[in-house]
């Protein structure tokens, strides 16, 4: 008889973002999903750390944030960017723990060193039958083995086919019975308050409700060939997005509609139905992967070589003792924020920025807010901004002016009980320069934590600068570099120079 093991799959579809019945859209049909969150638990209040999909990912797969990691973009074409190679990743500590770990479908970080999966079957395919049958030979091979086993679906849909303006996959071949694509009228769709309501929009969104439904579909595969491999009862299964959906005003962007997403978990023998209201980071799931596991939460690689830095400590914590709990846990027992980190999407979009998320209120600290907000290649190209950008001025974008999301303030700062579509900037007025200043600090503070180069004072990397403060250097107080006004004599100064490159891991 097989030992009763410990198993994990976790399923990651690419821009979802919320748009699931379960997740408060009924236009859209997800019946797989649906169940799945009818049979675990539902978080309400889940939010990536990013939301670009190379990013995102690294995050779930290191519980670490993007500057800590090194996955600053796309791994993808030129860009070179790719996790740095001393940090540890799930499928290296899985690996170490005896299990049986694997990838198939998108895997889109780097490098393979770093994400060293046993099984890697990388594939661009939007064929999810043949990925639920991948999984099910894994599954049959782990049950031979009889070892435990930890499974990552990276799901291409319903991200766009990127070789056409508008298309989501869904011309791509005629898929197979058991992929039905699904009937979807301009009038049966739901346009987001982040989206502009117009035929170009719609056109968009019937392609992307198809791609969605097939994710769906995939997700319904694989749970049956988990029951029918007798696993459902030894296997938690884990499903979210990387990002949200691929629009304007949505991906790329620290906006709730990039970064709040659905988390679904389904643990063996737990309650089913539960909808969770308290808050997590994307850099709580390795830690919660690992408690499941009962692998130390503190447990690090033991093949490295010395010579290279070690990997930063997890700031994540396991969600897994709360994950029954359906009332709002006091702040004493459970974090209510959320700290974000976006610095690339692809090559050419640098836009770093930092953000502090509680319950009710959003700051962002756009480091380069003098540069125009840039544009992924495909959401320029998309049919939806063509149509957005060649409506009679103002040119809105949702509830935003077209001018505001591209030129903003270093600073940005949102009741989101008032206003939960973020536009407008509490930052400069004068009631709530308190609570500016205090989003700040426990901004710069976390950044000082996790020893990002992208905290900027006087418009310089003080992470940087920090080897020359024993040498009497001083930076001033303000964020950025005043051309006016460039002297230091009489300026606060500031107290953050504390962290230098040599201890930041820089330079070795």
């Amino acid at each position: 008889m097989p030992t009763q093991h410990k198993n994990i799959v976790l399923l990651i579809a690419d821009d979802l973002g919320k748009y699931m019945g379960s997740y408060g859209c009924p236009s859209i049909s997800t019946p797989n999903l649906d169940r799945l969150a009818d049979s675990g638990t539902r978080f309400d209040m889940a939010f990536a750390s990013t939301a670009s999909c190379s990013g995102s990912r690294s995050t779930i797969y290191t519980g670490l944030h993007t500057h800590e990691n090194g996955q600053y973009g796309l791994n993808w074409a030129r860009s070179h960017f790719q996790t740095f190679q001393y940090v540890d990743s799930a499928p290296k500590l899985f690996n170490q723990a005896g299990y049986r770990s694997g990838i198939i479908g998108k895997v889109h970080v780097g490098t393979e060193e770093v994400y060293c999966w046993q099984v890697r079957e990388e594939s661009g395919t939007r064929d999810v039958a043949w990925v639920a049958d991948r999984c099910e030979a894994f599954f049959q091979q782990a049950t031979v083995d009889d070892k435990p086993f930890f499974l990552t679906v990276g799901y291409i849909d319903p991200h766009r086919d990127i070789s056409t303006r508008g298309g989501f996959g869904n011309q791509e071949r005629q898929y197979g019975t058991r992929v039905p694509l699904l009937d979807v009228k301009p009038e049966d769709v739901e346009i987001p308050r982040w989206l502009t309501d117009l035929p170009e929009t719609r056109q968009e969104l019937v392609e992307y409700y198809k791609a969605i439904n097939r994710t769906d579909t995939g997700v319904g595969l694989v749970y049956e060939a988990l029951e029918r491999q007798g696993l459902l009862d030894s296997t938690l299964v884990m499903f979210t997005s990387d990002n949200g959906p691929p629009f304007v005003n949505s991906k790329t962007t620290l906006y709730d509609a990039g970064i709040h997403l659905p988390l679904i978990v389904r643990q063996p023998g737990a309650k089913a139905g539960i909808v969770n209201p308290n808050m997590i980071s994307f850099v709580d799931i390795l830690p919660t992967l690992l408690d499941w596991a009962s692998i130390p939460l503190d447990a690090r690689s033991s093949d490295k070589d010395s010579r290279l830095p070690t990997s930063p400590p997890r700031q994540g914590r396991s969600f897994l003792p709360i994950l029954q709990r359906t009332d709002l846990l006091p702040e004493s027992d459970w974090q209510h924020h959320v700290f974000g980190s976006h610095t690339f999407h692809e090559m050419q979009n640098y836009w770093p920025t930092r953000i502090l998320r509680t319950r009710r209120y959003k700051y962002h600290r756009n480091v380069a807010w003098r540069l125009d907000f840039p544009f992924a290649g495909d959401l320029y190209a998309s049919i939806t901004f063509e149509g957005i950008r060649n409506v009679e001025p103002p040119v809105m974008m949702g509830q935003r002016k077209l001018k505001d999301y591209i030129f903003r303030p270093p600073e940005e700062l949102y009741d989101l009980d008032a206003d939960p579509d973020e536009v407008s900037n509490l930052a400069g007025e004068e009631a709530c320069e308190s609570l500016l200043l205090n989003c700040r600090e426990r901004v710069t503070e976390w950044q000082k934590q996790t020893k990002d180069l992208w905290l900027y004072r006087d418009g310089q990397s003080v992470t940087m600068l920090g080897r020359y403060a024993k040498d009497g250097l001083q930076v001033p107080e303000r964020l950025d570099f005043d051309v006016e006004n460039p002297g230091t004599k009489g300026v606060e100064m500031t107290k953050h120079l504390g962290v230098d490159a040599y201890s930041a891991g820089i330079e070795r």
